[in-house]
C-alpha cells in the first residue's frame, strides 16, 4: 500500500537525520487533508513527524506561517527538521489535549478568553516570507460555497434542485459573499476552532494554520464561537463576541463607529458561509476520501444554518428551505 510505503520512507528519513536515535514513528491521526501525523521518541522526549505527500500537500505555507507566527510571539510548534522533496517535517510535540476536551470542564470561560486573546495578534500577521497573505477573494468564497450543493445535496443526499431552488441558492450566496467582502480584511488563521487549538499546560498553542489568508475580521471569532464540533450556548456566543468587538476597537483593528448589530450581522453571515462550506466538505470527506467520522457533525452545522439564517430577511428563505427540504432528506437517509 502507498501509505505503508510512505511510513517506511518516513522511518528511513528519521533514521538518517537523527543518526538512528529515533524510535519507529507511530501513527497518531490523519486530518481532513492528506496530511498524517506520527509520534516518535528521541533523546528521552517525544516529537512529531508530519507526512504531507508533496504531490497532494504543499508544506511551504505551513513553514512560512510558522516563521511569521513565531516572529510575533504566537504559540506554534517549533520546526526541528524538514525535507520538502519528500514532504516530511519534524516538529515539537504539543501533546494530545485539544481545546475541545477542555471545554467540557468548569474552565471553559477561561479557555475561550485565552483563545480569543490570540486573535488580535493573528489579525496583524498579513504577510510571510512567501509575500502578502493570499486574499480571501470572491472567487475563493464562491468555490467554497459550491461544495455544499455538489457534495452534500447532490452527491450525498441525491437531491436535484429546481431552477427556483438554484435561484434561491445563487441569491443567498451573493448575500454571503458581499457580507464577507464588505468587512475589514485582517490576517485570519482560517480554521480557528477547538480541534486546532492544543492545551499545553495552562496555555494554548496553534496548529493547522497553513491556510491563513487576508480575510474578514469576523471569520476567526465565529469559527471558534460557532464551532462545527462543539456547541456553545447562544447567550455565551453573544457575550464573547461583544467582548471581542470591544477588544478589536481598543487595539485599533476596527473603527469605533462599528456597532454591535453591524458586527453581529458580519459574524452571523460569515458563519453561514463557513458552515455551508463545512457541511459540503464533511460529505466530501465521507464519499471521496472514506473519512466518515465528520458526518456526525453535519446535523449541528445544519442547525446553525437554520437558526442563524432565520434572523435576517435576506437569509431567511434559505434557512426555511434547509429546514423543509434538506434537513428532512438528511434525517431520512
Amino acid at each position: 500500500m502507498e501509505t505503508d510505503n510512505r511510513q517506511r520512507a518516513l522511518a528511513r528519513w528519521l533514521d538518517t537525520i537523527w543518526a538512528g536515535t529515533a524510535s519507529a514513528p507511530e501513527l497518531i491521526f490523519g486530518d481532513a487533508s492528506f496530511r498524517r501525523y506520527f509520534r516518535y521518541r528521541r533523546e528521552g522526549r517525544s516529537e512529531i513527524a508530519m507526512d504531507a505527500p508533496p504531490q497532494l500537500e504543499d508544506c511551504r505555507p505551513f513553514l512560512a506561517l510558522t516563521q511569521a507566527y513565531q516572529a510575533v510571539g504566537l504559540p506554534v510548534p517549533q520546526l526541528l527538521a524538514q525535507d520538502l522533496d519528500q514532504g516530511f517535517l519534524c516538529l515539537t510535540d504539543l501533546g494530545d489535549q485539544h481545546l475541545a476536551g477542555a471545554l467540557k470542564g468548569d474552565q471553559a470561560e477561561h479557555w475561550y478568553q485565552q483563545a480569543l486573546g490570540l486573535l488580535p495578534t493573528i489579525a496583524r500577521v498579513r504577510e510571510s516570507v512567501l509575500g502578502p497573505l493570499p486574499l480571501y477573494d470572491r472567487a475563493l468564497l464562491e468555490r467554497e460555497l459550491a461544495i455544499f450543493p455538489e457534495w452534500l445535496l447532490e452527491a450525498h443526499l441525491g437531491l436535484t434542485l429546481s431552477e427556483s431552488e438554484w435561484a434561491l441558492w445563487r441569491q443567498t450566496c451573493e448575500c454571503l459573499v458581499h457580507n464577507a467582502l464588505s468587512q475589514p480584511q485582517v490576517g485570519i488563521h482560517r480554521d480557528f476552532h477547538s480541534r486546532n487549538l492544543m492545551v499545553v499546560g495552562d496555555s494554548l498553542a496553534l496548529i493547522d494554520y497553513q491556510g491563513a489568508l487576508l480575510g474578514p475580521v469576523s471569520y476567526d471569532p465565529v469559527s471558534l464561537l460557532r464551532d462545527c464540533y462543539w456547541t456553545l450556548p447562544e447567550s455565551q456566543v453573544e457575550a464573547h463576541a461583544q467582548a471581542y468587538l470591544a477588544t478589536l476597537q481598543a487595539e485599533g483593528l476596527l473603527a469605533p463607529e462599528v456597532d454591535w448589530p453591524t458586527f453581529q450581522r458580519w459574524m452571523d453571515l460569515m458563519g453561514m458561509q463557513r458552515h455551508l462550506k463545512a457541511a459540503g466538505i464533511f460529505a466530501r470527506l465521507h464519499r471521496r476520501d472514506g473519512k466518515s467520522g465528520y458526518l456526525a457533525d453535519i446535523p449541528r452545522v445544519l442547525g446553525y444554518l437554520i437558526d442563524i439564517g432565520e434572523r435576517y430577511d435576506d437569509t431567511r428563505p434559505l434557512a426555511q428551505w434547509l429546514a423543509m427540504r434538506v434537513q428532512p432528506a438528511w434525517e431520512q437517509q
